[in-house]
């Protein structure tokens, strides 16, 4: 089950260019499961855990890089897709994960059927994204444009999320 949840955003991988960022990779999915699958494609877990980040180091694939850190400390505007699966609310998600994305990119975030697409949205036009759809339970959100001045400072995210 937990394979096949993280498995289904293959099709959209496989449609999508450029290396993929995994935010908050946890216990490795979907960012191993997806870069066993793609072994052409370059993949970064980060995790803001140590003890989880040694966990993913020991697993990963060779395609595989494993970063300890937080969202706001990776380079913007740098991957192609960036994967996020109960990382935080949705907002806070968008926030953390879409500057990372390089125009022309996309985010994809496994979020539950009450999520609000909505807020999502509101969000996503402030950090430089588009319009998110929901693709085979999927959300995907399209990186139009860098957003200067995100992500903001570690922490603030969540403490004042945007929308």
């Amino acid at each position: 089950m937990l394979l096949d949840d993280a498995l289904r955003a293959l099709p959209l991988l496989r449609a999508s260019t450029g290396d993929v960022v995994d935010v908050g990779s946890g216990g490795g999915s979907p960012g191993i499961p997806l870069a066993l699958e793609l072994p052409d494609r370059a993949f970064t877990l980060v995790e803001a855990e140590r003890r989880k980040a040694e966990f993913l180091r020991t697993y990963a694939p060779p395609n595989t890089e494993v970063v300890w850190g937080r969202a706001e400390e990776q380079p913007v505007d740098r991957y192609g897709v960036a994967l996020a699966k109960a990382l935080a609310q949705p907002a806070t998600a968008v926030e953390w994960v879409l500057p990372l994305v390089a125009p022309g990119g996309l985010a994809i975030l496994w979020l539950g059927p009450s999520a609000d697409l909505d807020l999502v949205g509101r969000v996503s036009a402030q950090v430089g994204g588009g319009e998110p759809q929901l693709r085979d339970g999927l959300v995907v959100v399209p990186k139009l444009e860098p957003a200067p001045g995100f992500p903001r400072r570690v922490g603030v995210a969540k403490k004042r999320p945007l929308g």
